[in-house]
C-alpha cells in the first residue's frame, strides 16, 4: 500500500510537457489558458486560436470566399435549423471527448446536472481531463451525484495529471489546508510552470512568508512568463 502511494506521488509530481489544452492545430502554438482566446469549432470539435480564425476569416473576406473552417474545411453547421446539435450527438456517437465534454457542460449549465454528469463521465473515460475537472466540481457540490471527497479528489489529480492547471492550484490549495505545504509548494510550482497566475501569486505569498525557497520562487517566475510568452505571436495579439 505504502509502495503504491509512492508511485501515484511519482505520477502526480511529474511536470505535464504541456496543459491539457495542448496546441492550435493550425499554427501548432499552445492554446492560452484564457478560454476567450479560442474557440471550439462547432464541425470538428477543434479548438482554434482566435489568431488563427482572424486570419481565415481575414483571408475569405478579401477573397469573397465561401465561410469555411480552418481546420476541416467545412462549412459550419447552422444553428437555426439543429444543424449544430445533430453534428455535436454525432461525434459523442463517434467517441469525440470534446464534443461528450461540451454536451455535458451544455447540460450543466441549463441545470441538467445528471445528463451533464453522464457526458462528462464517458468524456473523462475518453481521457479528456477538463471532464476530469468538472467532474470534481460535481461530487464537491452534490450537483448530479452524492458528495463524497474522495472521488472529488481523485478526478482533481487526474485532471492534474494531465495538465490541468486549475484542477493542480485547487489541489495546492487542499494540501495547504492540511498544513502540508511542501507538498503544496509542488502543486503551485508545477501549475505555474504551466502558465497558471493563481499559483503564481501563491509561490509569491509563501516565499515572502518564507515557506518557499528564493530558488523555487525565482525558477517558477521564468518557467511562468516562458510558459505565458509561449502562448502568443503578432497574430494572436491583433
Amino acid at each position: 500500500k505504502k509502495r503504491m502511494a509512492e508511485l501515484r506521488d511519482e505520477l502526480l509530481f511529474r511536470q505535464p510537457e504541456s496543459t491539457h489544452r495542448g496546441d492550435c492545430p493550425i499554427c501548432c502554438l499552445p492554446l492560452p489558458l484564457d478560454k476567450r482566446k479560442s474557440n471550439m469549432a462547432s464541425c470538428c470539435s477543434k479548438v482554434i486560436c482566435n489568431g488563427c480564425n482572424y486570419a481565415n476569416q481575414k483571408r475569405e473576406f478579401e477573397g469573397k470566399l465561401e465561410r469555411k473552417c480552418p481546420f476541416c474545411r467545412k462549412p459550419p453547421p447552422c444553428d437555426l435549423n439543429g444543424e449544430v446539435e445533430l453534428n455535436t450527438m454525432k461525434r459523442i456517437e463517434a467517441n469525440d471527448p470534446a464534443a461528450t465534454r461540451q454536451k455535458g457542460m451544455k447540460c450543466y449549465n441549463k441545470g441538467e446536472y445528471e445528463s451533464a454528469f453522464k457526458y462528462l463521465t464517458k468524456a473523462a473515460e475518453l481521457g479528456d481531463y477538463e471532464a476530469h475537472y468538472h467532474l470534481s466540481r460535481m461530487y464537491r457540490d452534490g450537483r448530479g451525484v452524492e458528495q463524497d471527497s474522495k472521488k472529488e479528489k481523485y478526478h482533481l489529480e487526474e485532471a492534474a495529471i494531465g495538465g490541468h492547471p486549475s484542477a493542480r492550484y485547487t489541489l495546492g490549495l487542499y494540501e495547504a489546508r492540511q498544513f502540508r505545504f511542501d507538498r503544496a509548494t509542488k502543486h503551485w510550482i508545477i501549475s505555474a510552470n504551466l502558465g497558471c497566475d493563481e499559483s503564481m501569486d501563491m509561490i509569491r505569498e509563501f516565499y515572502s512568508k518564507g515557506a518557499a525557497s528564493k530558488e523555487d520562487f525565482a525558477a517558477a517566475l521564468r518557467a511562468h512568463q516562458a510558459s505565458v510568452d509561449a502562448t502568443k505571436s503578432p497574430q494572436r495579439e491583433r
